[in-house]
């Protein structure tokens, strides 16, 4: 019996089967359910029928399920960015992580950092949970891979915190690291043995992009400092898993009620209509870039290039 090295008892296993490098290698159900998945959603991301899809991600931890029951400017802003979504005929798929304060048992665990041991060892999708003798299940990152792969753009929408991403942004972000480089078979790792995981990542590791070729757009606004870090760091990390960005009305970051009270904010909002209308033309930049990459007129400068120094 294999099974996943170091993972609980009272996850369900079964045979890998066929397509793997050890067929007959244990793996668990779920991963295999969340593996299926991702591969008719990505099957459905490359046919030309498909209806071209958006991913909203509100990166704010704030609704008015939470305290203090107020809606969040993000939320108002993702509402902006969606309304162009749509009326360019495209599906809006809302991402709301501010469900992680709100939601009813509604996880996403920290990344363990697999990585950081052997490439290979990181697993695409992660195989780290559920783990059922932690208690740590009803893992959302299962779903939100799907979501990724299934989006043909993105645009992440996000308050600034401390001059940083938001902790609930940052989570779904760590645990995305197996999209750039991750393993799709663990069987070639038997699990999560180190020793197996650091000879295959030495005999030659090809880092594979599992969410290159998606268009993608940035939205980050604060009211006192670090938006235009915030702003580069997540841009930074999007072009390095391969997305493309929409342009130069894609990447936006703008103060809303610079040292104002946070009281007036809401209002504050409602009177700056400039960025509402940079946030409507984020949307309508990852719109533009969604159509001419789905109709193969927009490529990445230099994305035929081999890098001399692949990861």
């Amino acid at each position: 019996m294999g099974g996943l090295r170091g993972r609980p008892q009272g996850a369900a296993d079964t045979p890998a089967g066929a397509g793997f490098a050890d067929p007959d290698y244990e793996l668990s159900i779920d991963w295999l359910d969340t593996r299926e998945r991702l591969r008719k959603a990505r099957a459905a991301w490359h046919d030309a029928v498909t209806r071209s899809r958006v991913l909203l991600v509100n990166g704010s931890p704030r609704n008015d399920g939470t305290c203090p029951g107020e809606i969040s400017k993000t939320h108002r802003l993702v509402q902006l960015a969606r309304e162009q979504v749509e009326a360019a005929g495209m599906q809006a798929d809302v991402l709301d992580l501010s469900l992680l304060t709100s939601g009813y048992r509604l996880h996403i665990h920290p990344c363990k950092g697999c990585v950081s041991t052997a490439m290979p060892l990181c697993h695409w999708p992660c195989s780290c949970y559920p783990n059922h003798s932690l208690g740590q299940t009803g893992d959302w990152m299962a779903e939100i891979y799907e979501r990724w792969v299934a989006a043909h753009g993105v645009i992440l929408l996000t308050p600034t915190h401390w001059y940083q991403a938001t902790s609930t942004l940052k989570l779904m972000i760590d645990r995305l690291v197996c999209a750039d480089g991750g393993n799709p078979d663990p069987t070639r790792t038997h699990g999560k043995d180190p020793v197996q995981a650091k000879a295959v990542e030495e005999q030659g590791w090809d880092y594979p992009k599992h969410l290159e070729g998606r268009a993608y757009g940035v939205v980050v606004h604060g009211d006192v400092a670090g938006i235009e870090g915030l702003r580069r760091n997540l841009c930074d990390w999007l072009d390095w898993m391969g997305l493309l960005d929409a342009g130069s009305q894609s990447r936006l970051d703008r103060y809303i009620g610079y040292y104002q009270s946070y009281a007036g904010s809401h209002e504050e909002l409602d009177r700056d209509e400039a960025v509402q209308e940079e946030v409507r033309n984020v949307a309508r930049s990852v719109v533009q870039a969604v159509q001419l990459l789905r109709q193969g007129k927009l490529a990445a400068p230099g994305e035929r290039l081999r890098r001399p120094r692949p990861k």
